[in-house]
């Protein structure tokens, strides 16, 4: 059972190297995720009820800096 956890989780570190590298390199690639990372905060604080009181512009702006700020931290 230890065996098999050491294994999974060696497949993880690997593929989220990969993963990273992928990100890194090329910046299609990476748009991509950031698009995604920002428009999930979009629809989530849209969804919630509390922010429809900012400016869609300036929440779409705020996510990709958000989703670019987490892309970095993770990353680099």
């Amino acid at each position: 059972m230890l065996q098999d956890f050491k294994e999974k989780k060696m497949k993880i570190s690997k593929a989220v190297k990969k993963l990273t590298e992928a990100i890194k390199k090329d910046p299609d690639f990476r748009m991509g995720y950031q698009a995604n990372i920002a428009m999930a905060f979009v629809d989530e604080c849209r969804g919630s009820g509390g922010f429809e009181e900012i400016a869609y512009d300036t929440l779409h702006n705020a996510a990709n800096n958000a989703a670019d700020r987490f892309l970095n931290n993770w990353c680099f």
